[in-house]
């Protein structure tokens, strides 16, 4: 029988609420330390600037605001990564709304992503590709509001919230490009809408500290994207290879995804109408975006990493919905509810069992302990004020950051590890 509206309404908020738990819990009962991008976004919110060696800054504010309330109660900060994936499915599900009627398709667009392995299985670890998610889907929400009804608020709060998707991750703007390419194509075709451009305003005033910052630090940012993906030593079959490898990648990233949409579409007969707004919007905020990065792979040679891709699927549920609802078979929804619940339990159950049988993990560092052996190594050095500095690199002095109750700001070194009661007064940490 289908479900009535407000039951279906229930059942979101039991997903969210119990994606919430068991995502908080299982790292904190299982895991002796935090990963290593979360303990280096803290060691970066130790010194918070406008940017860091490696990425922009959102990622180092937002677990530094956490600090200052929680301390260093690890899962405090596994709840920060879940806090950031609920509410991107918060906003997918009102998003949703938009295009559906009935609010099972809403409800099914949202379940979906429960099989992609970037929104269960790698949130556990906050970092800047979990930081980019609610921003990714707010202002994907808003620039389609924008659209939609033209208010200024509308636009304001996409420029503001994609703003602070660039702050979170610099390929965040594949997604900008995307939904510009929508808003041309509309503009072309029907009336020029200039109060779109309203959303600059915030856009350029939230970024005009960081481009300040990158430019007196020697675009030190750029420069390292542009080392991790191993750019400038390509040869020609580099080419061709990488964006193949992606695109292998992210086949696979999405098996479990069809076969649970196996389990709710009865015909997989597609009649595209490129008149649709709706679905040239969907469209291009999936598609495109994930165009671009094969296209940067293979105009450039470069490897793609597979984690950068965790936000660019967060509204692949609608699409496929949206394409399809005529097809979807409400008898079946009973088996598509079992193939969820049993990717549901899975993933949790083998993040728990791999983080418990396997035993050199970063995550099996004994950071604690590493603190407390510091401490007492300072202290037997003949020093006595407090720990205000350590430096090294975002590992090692980075879990000492976050692990010493005086929170030491942290400051990088490439080779060794100091610890310092002043800029000047530092003594060399063998660990």
């Amino acid at each position: 029988m289908k479900p009535n509206k407000i039951n279906i309404n229930n059942l979101f908020y039991i997903f969210i609420t119990s994606h919430l738990i068991i995502w908080t819990l299982v790292p904190t009962l299982t895991n002796h330390n935090l990963p290593l991008d979360t303990i280096e976004a803290l060691a970066w919110g130790s010194s918070l600037d406008w940017g860091f060696n490696k990425h922009p800054p959102a990622s180092a504010f937002f677990a530094e605001v956490f600090y200052q309330i929680f301390g260093s109660n690890d899962w405090a900060y596994y709840l920060l990564s879940q806090i950031f994936v609920v509410i991107s499915f918060v906003v997918v599900w009102k998003f949703s709304e938009e295009f559906f009627s009935d609010k099972i398709y809403s409800l099914l667009s949202v379940l979906l992503l429960e099989s992609i392995y970037f929104y269960n299985f790698t949130t556990p670890e906050f970092n800047v590709n979990v930081c980019q998610l609610p921003f990714w889907s707010l202002s994907v929400f808003y620039a389609w509001k924008g659209f939609k009804n033209n208010k200024t608020i509308d636009w304001l709060l996409f420029g503001i919230f994609a703003a602070i998707g660039i702050l979170s991750k610099y390929l965040f703007i594949y997604l900008l490009i995307g939904m510009d390419v929508f808003l041309a194509y509309v503009f072309f075709k029907k009336k020029f809408n200039y109060k779109s451009f309203v959303s600059l305003i915030p856009f350029l005033l939230i970024l005009l500290p960081h481009l300040i910052w990158l430019k007196e630090n020697d675009y030190i940012t750029i420069a390292y994207g542009l080392h991790r993906t191993a750019s400038g030593d390509q040869i020609f079959l580099d080419h061709l290879i990488h964006p193949i490898m992606f695109l292998g990648k992210q086949i696979g990233i999405l098996i479990p995804f069809f076969l649970m949409c196996l389990f709710a579409i009865s015909k997989f007969k597609i009649k595209i109408n490129f008149k649709d707004p709706k679905l040239l919007f969907l469209l291009t905020i999936n598609i495109v975006p994930i165009l671009l990065m094969f296209l940067t792979s293979m105009i450039m040679g470069i490897k793609i990493r597979t984690m950068w891709m965790t936000p660019f699927y967060l509204f692949f549920g609608v699409l496929i919905i949206y394409i399809f609802q005529a097809q979807i078979n409400l008898i079946k929804l009973k088996s598509f509810a079992m193939v969820f619940l049993i990717l549901f339990i899975f993933s949790p159950f083998t993040y728990a069992y791999v983080s418990i049988i396997e035993t050199n993990k970063r995550t099996d560092y004994q950071g604690k302990i590493e603190a407390k052996k510091a401490k007492e190594y300072y202290i037997n050095s003949g020093y006595e004020d407090p720990i205000i500095i350590v430096k090294g690199n975002e590992w090692i002095a980075g879990n000492l950051s976050y692990h010493l109750l005086s929170r030491p700001k942290w400051i990088y070194d490439s080779k060794n590890t100091y610890l310092c009661s002043s800029q000047t007064k530092c003594i060399e940490y063998k660990y």
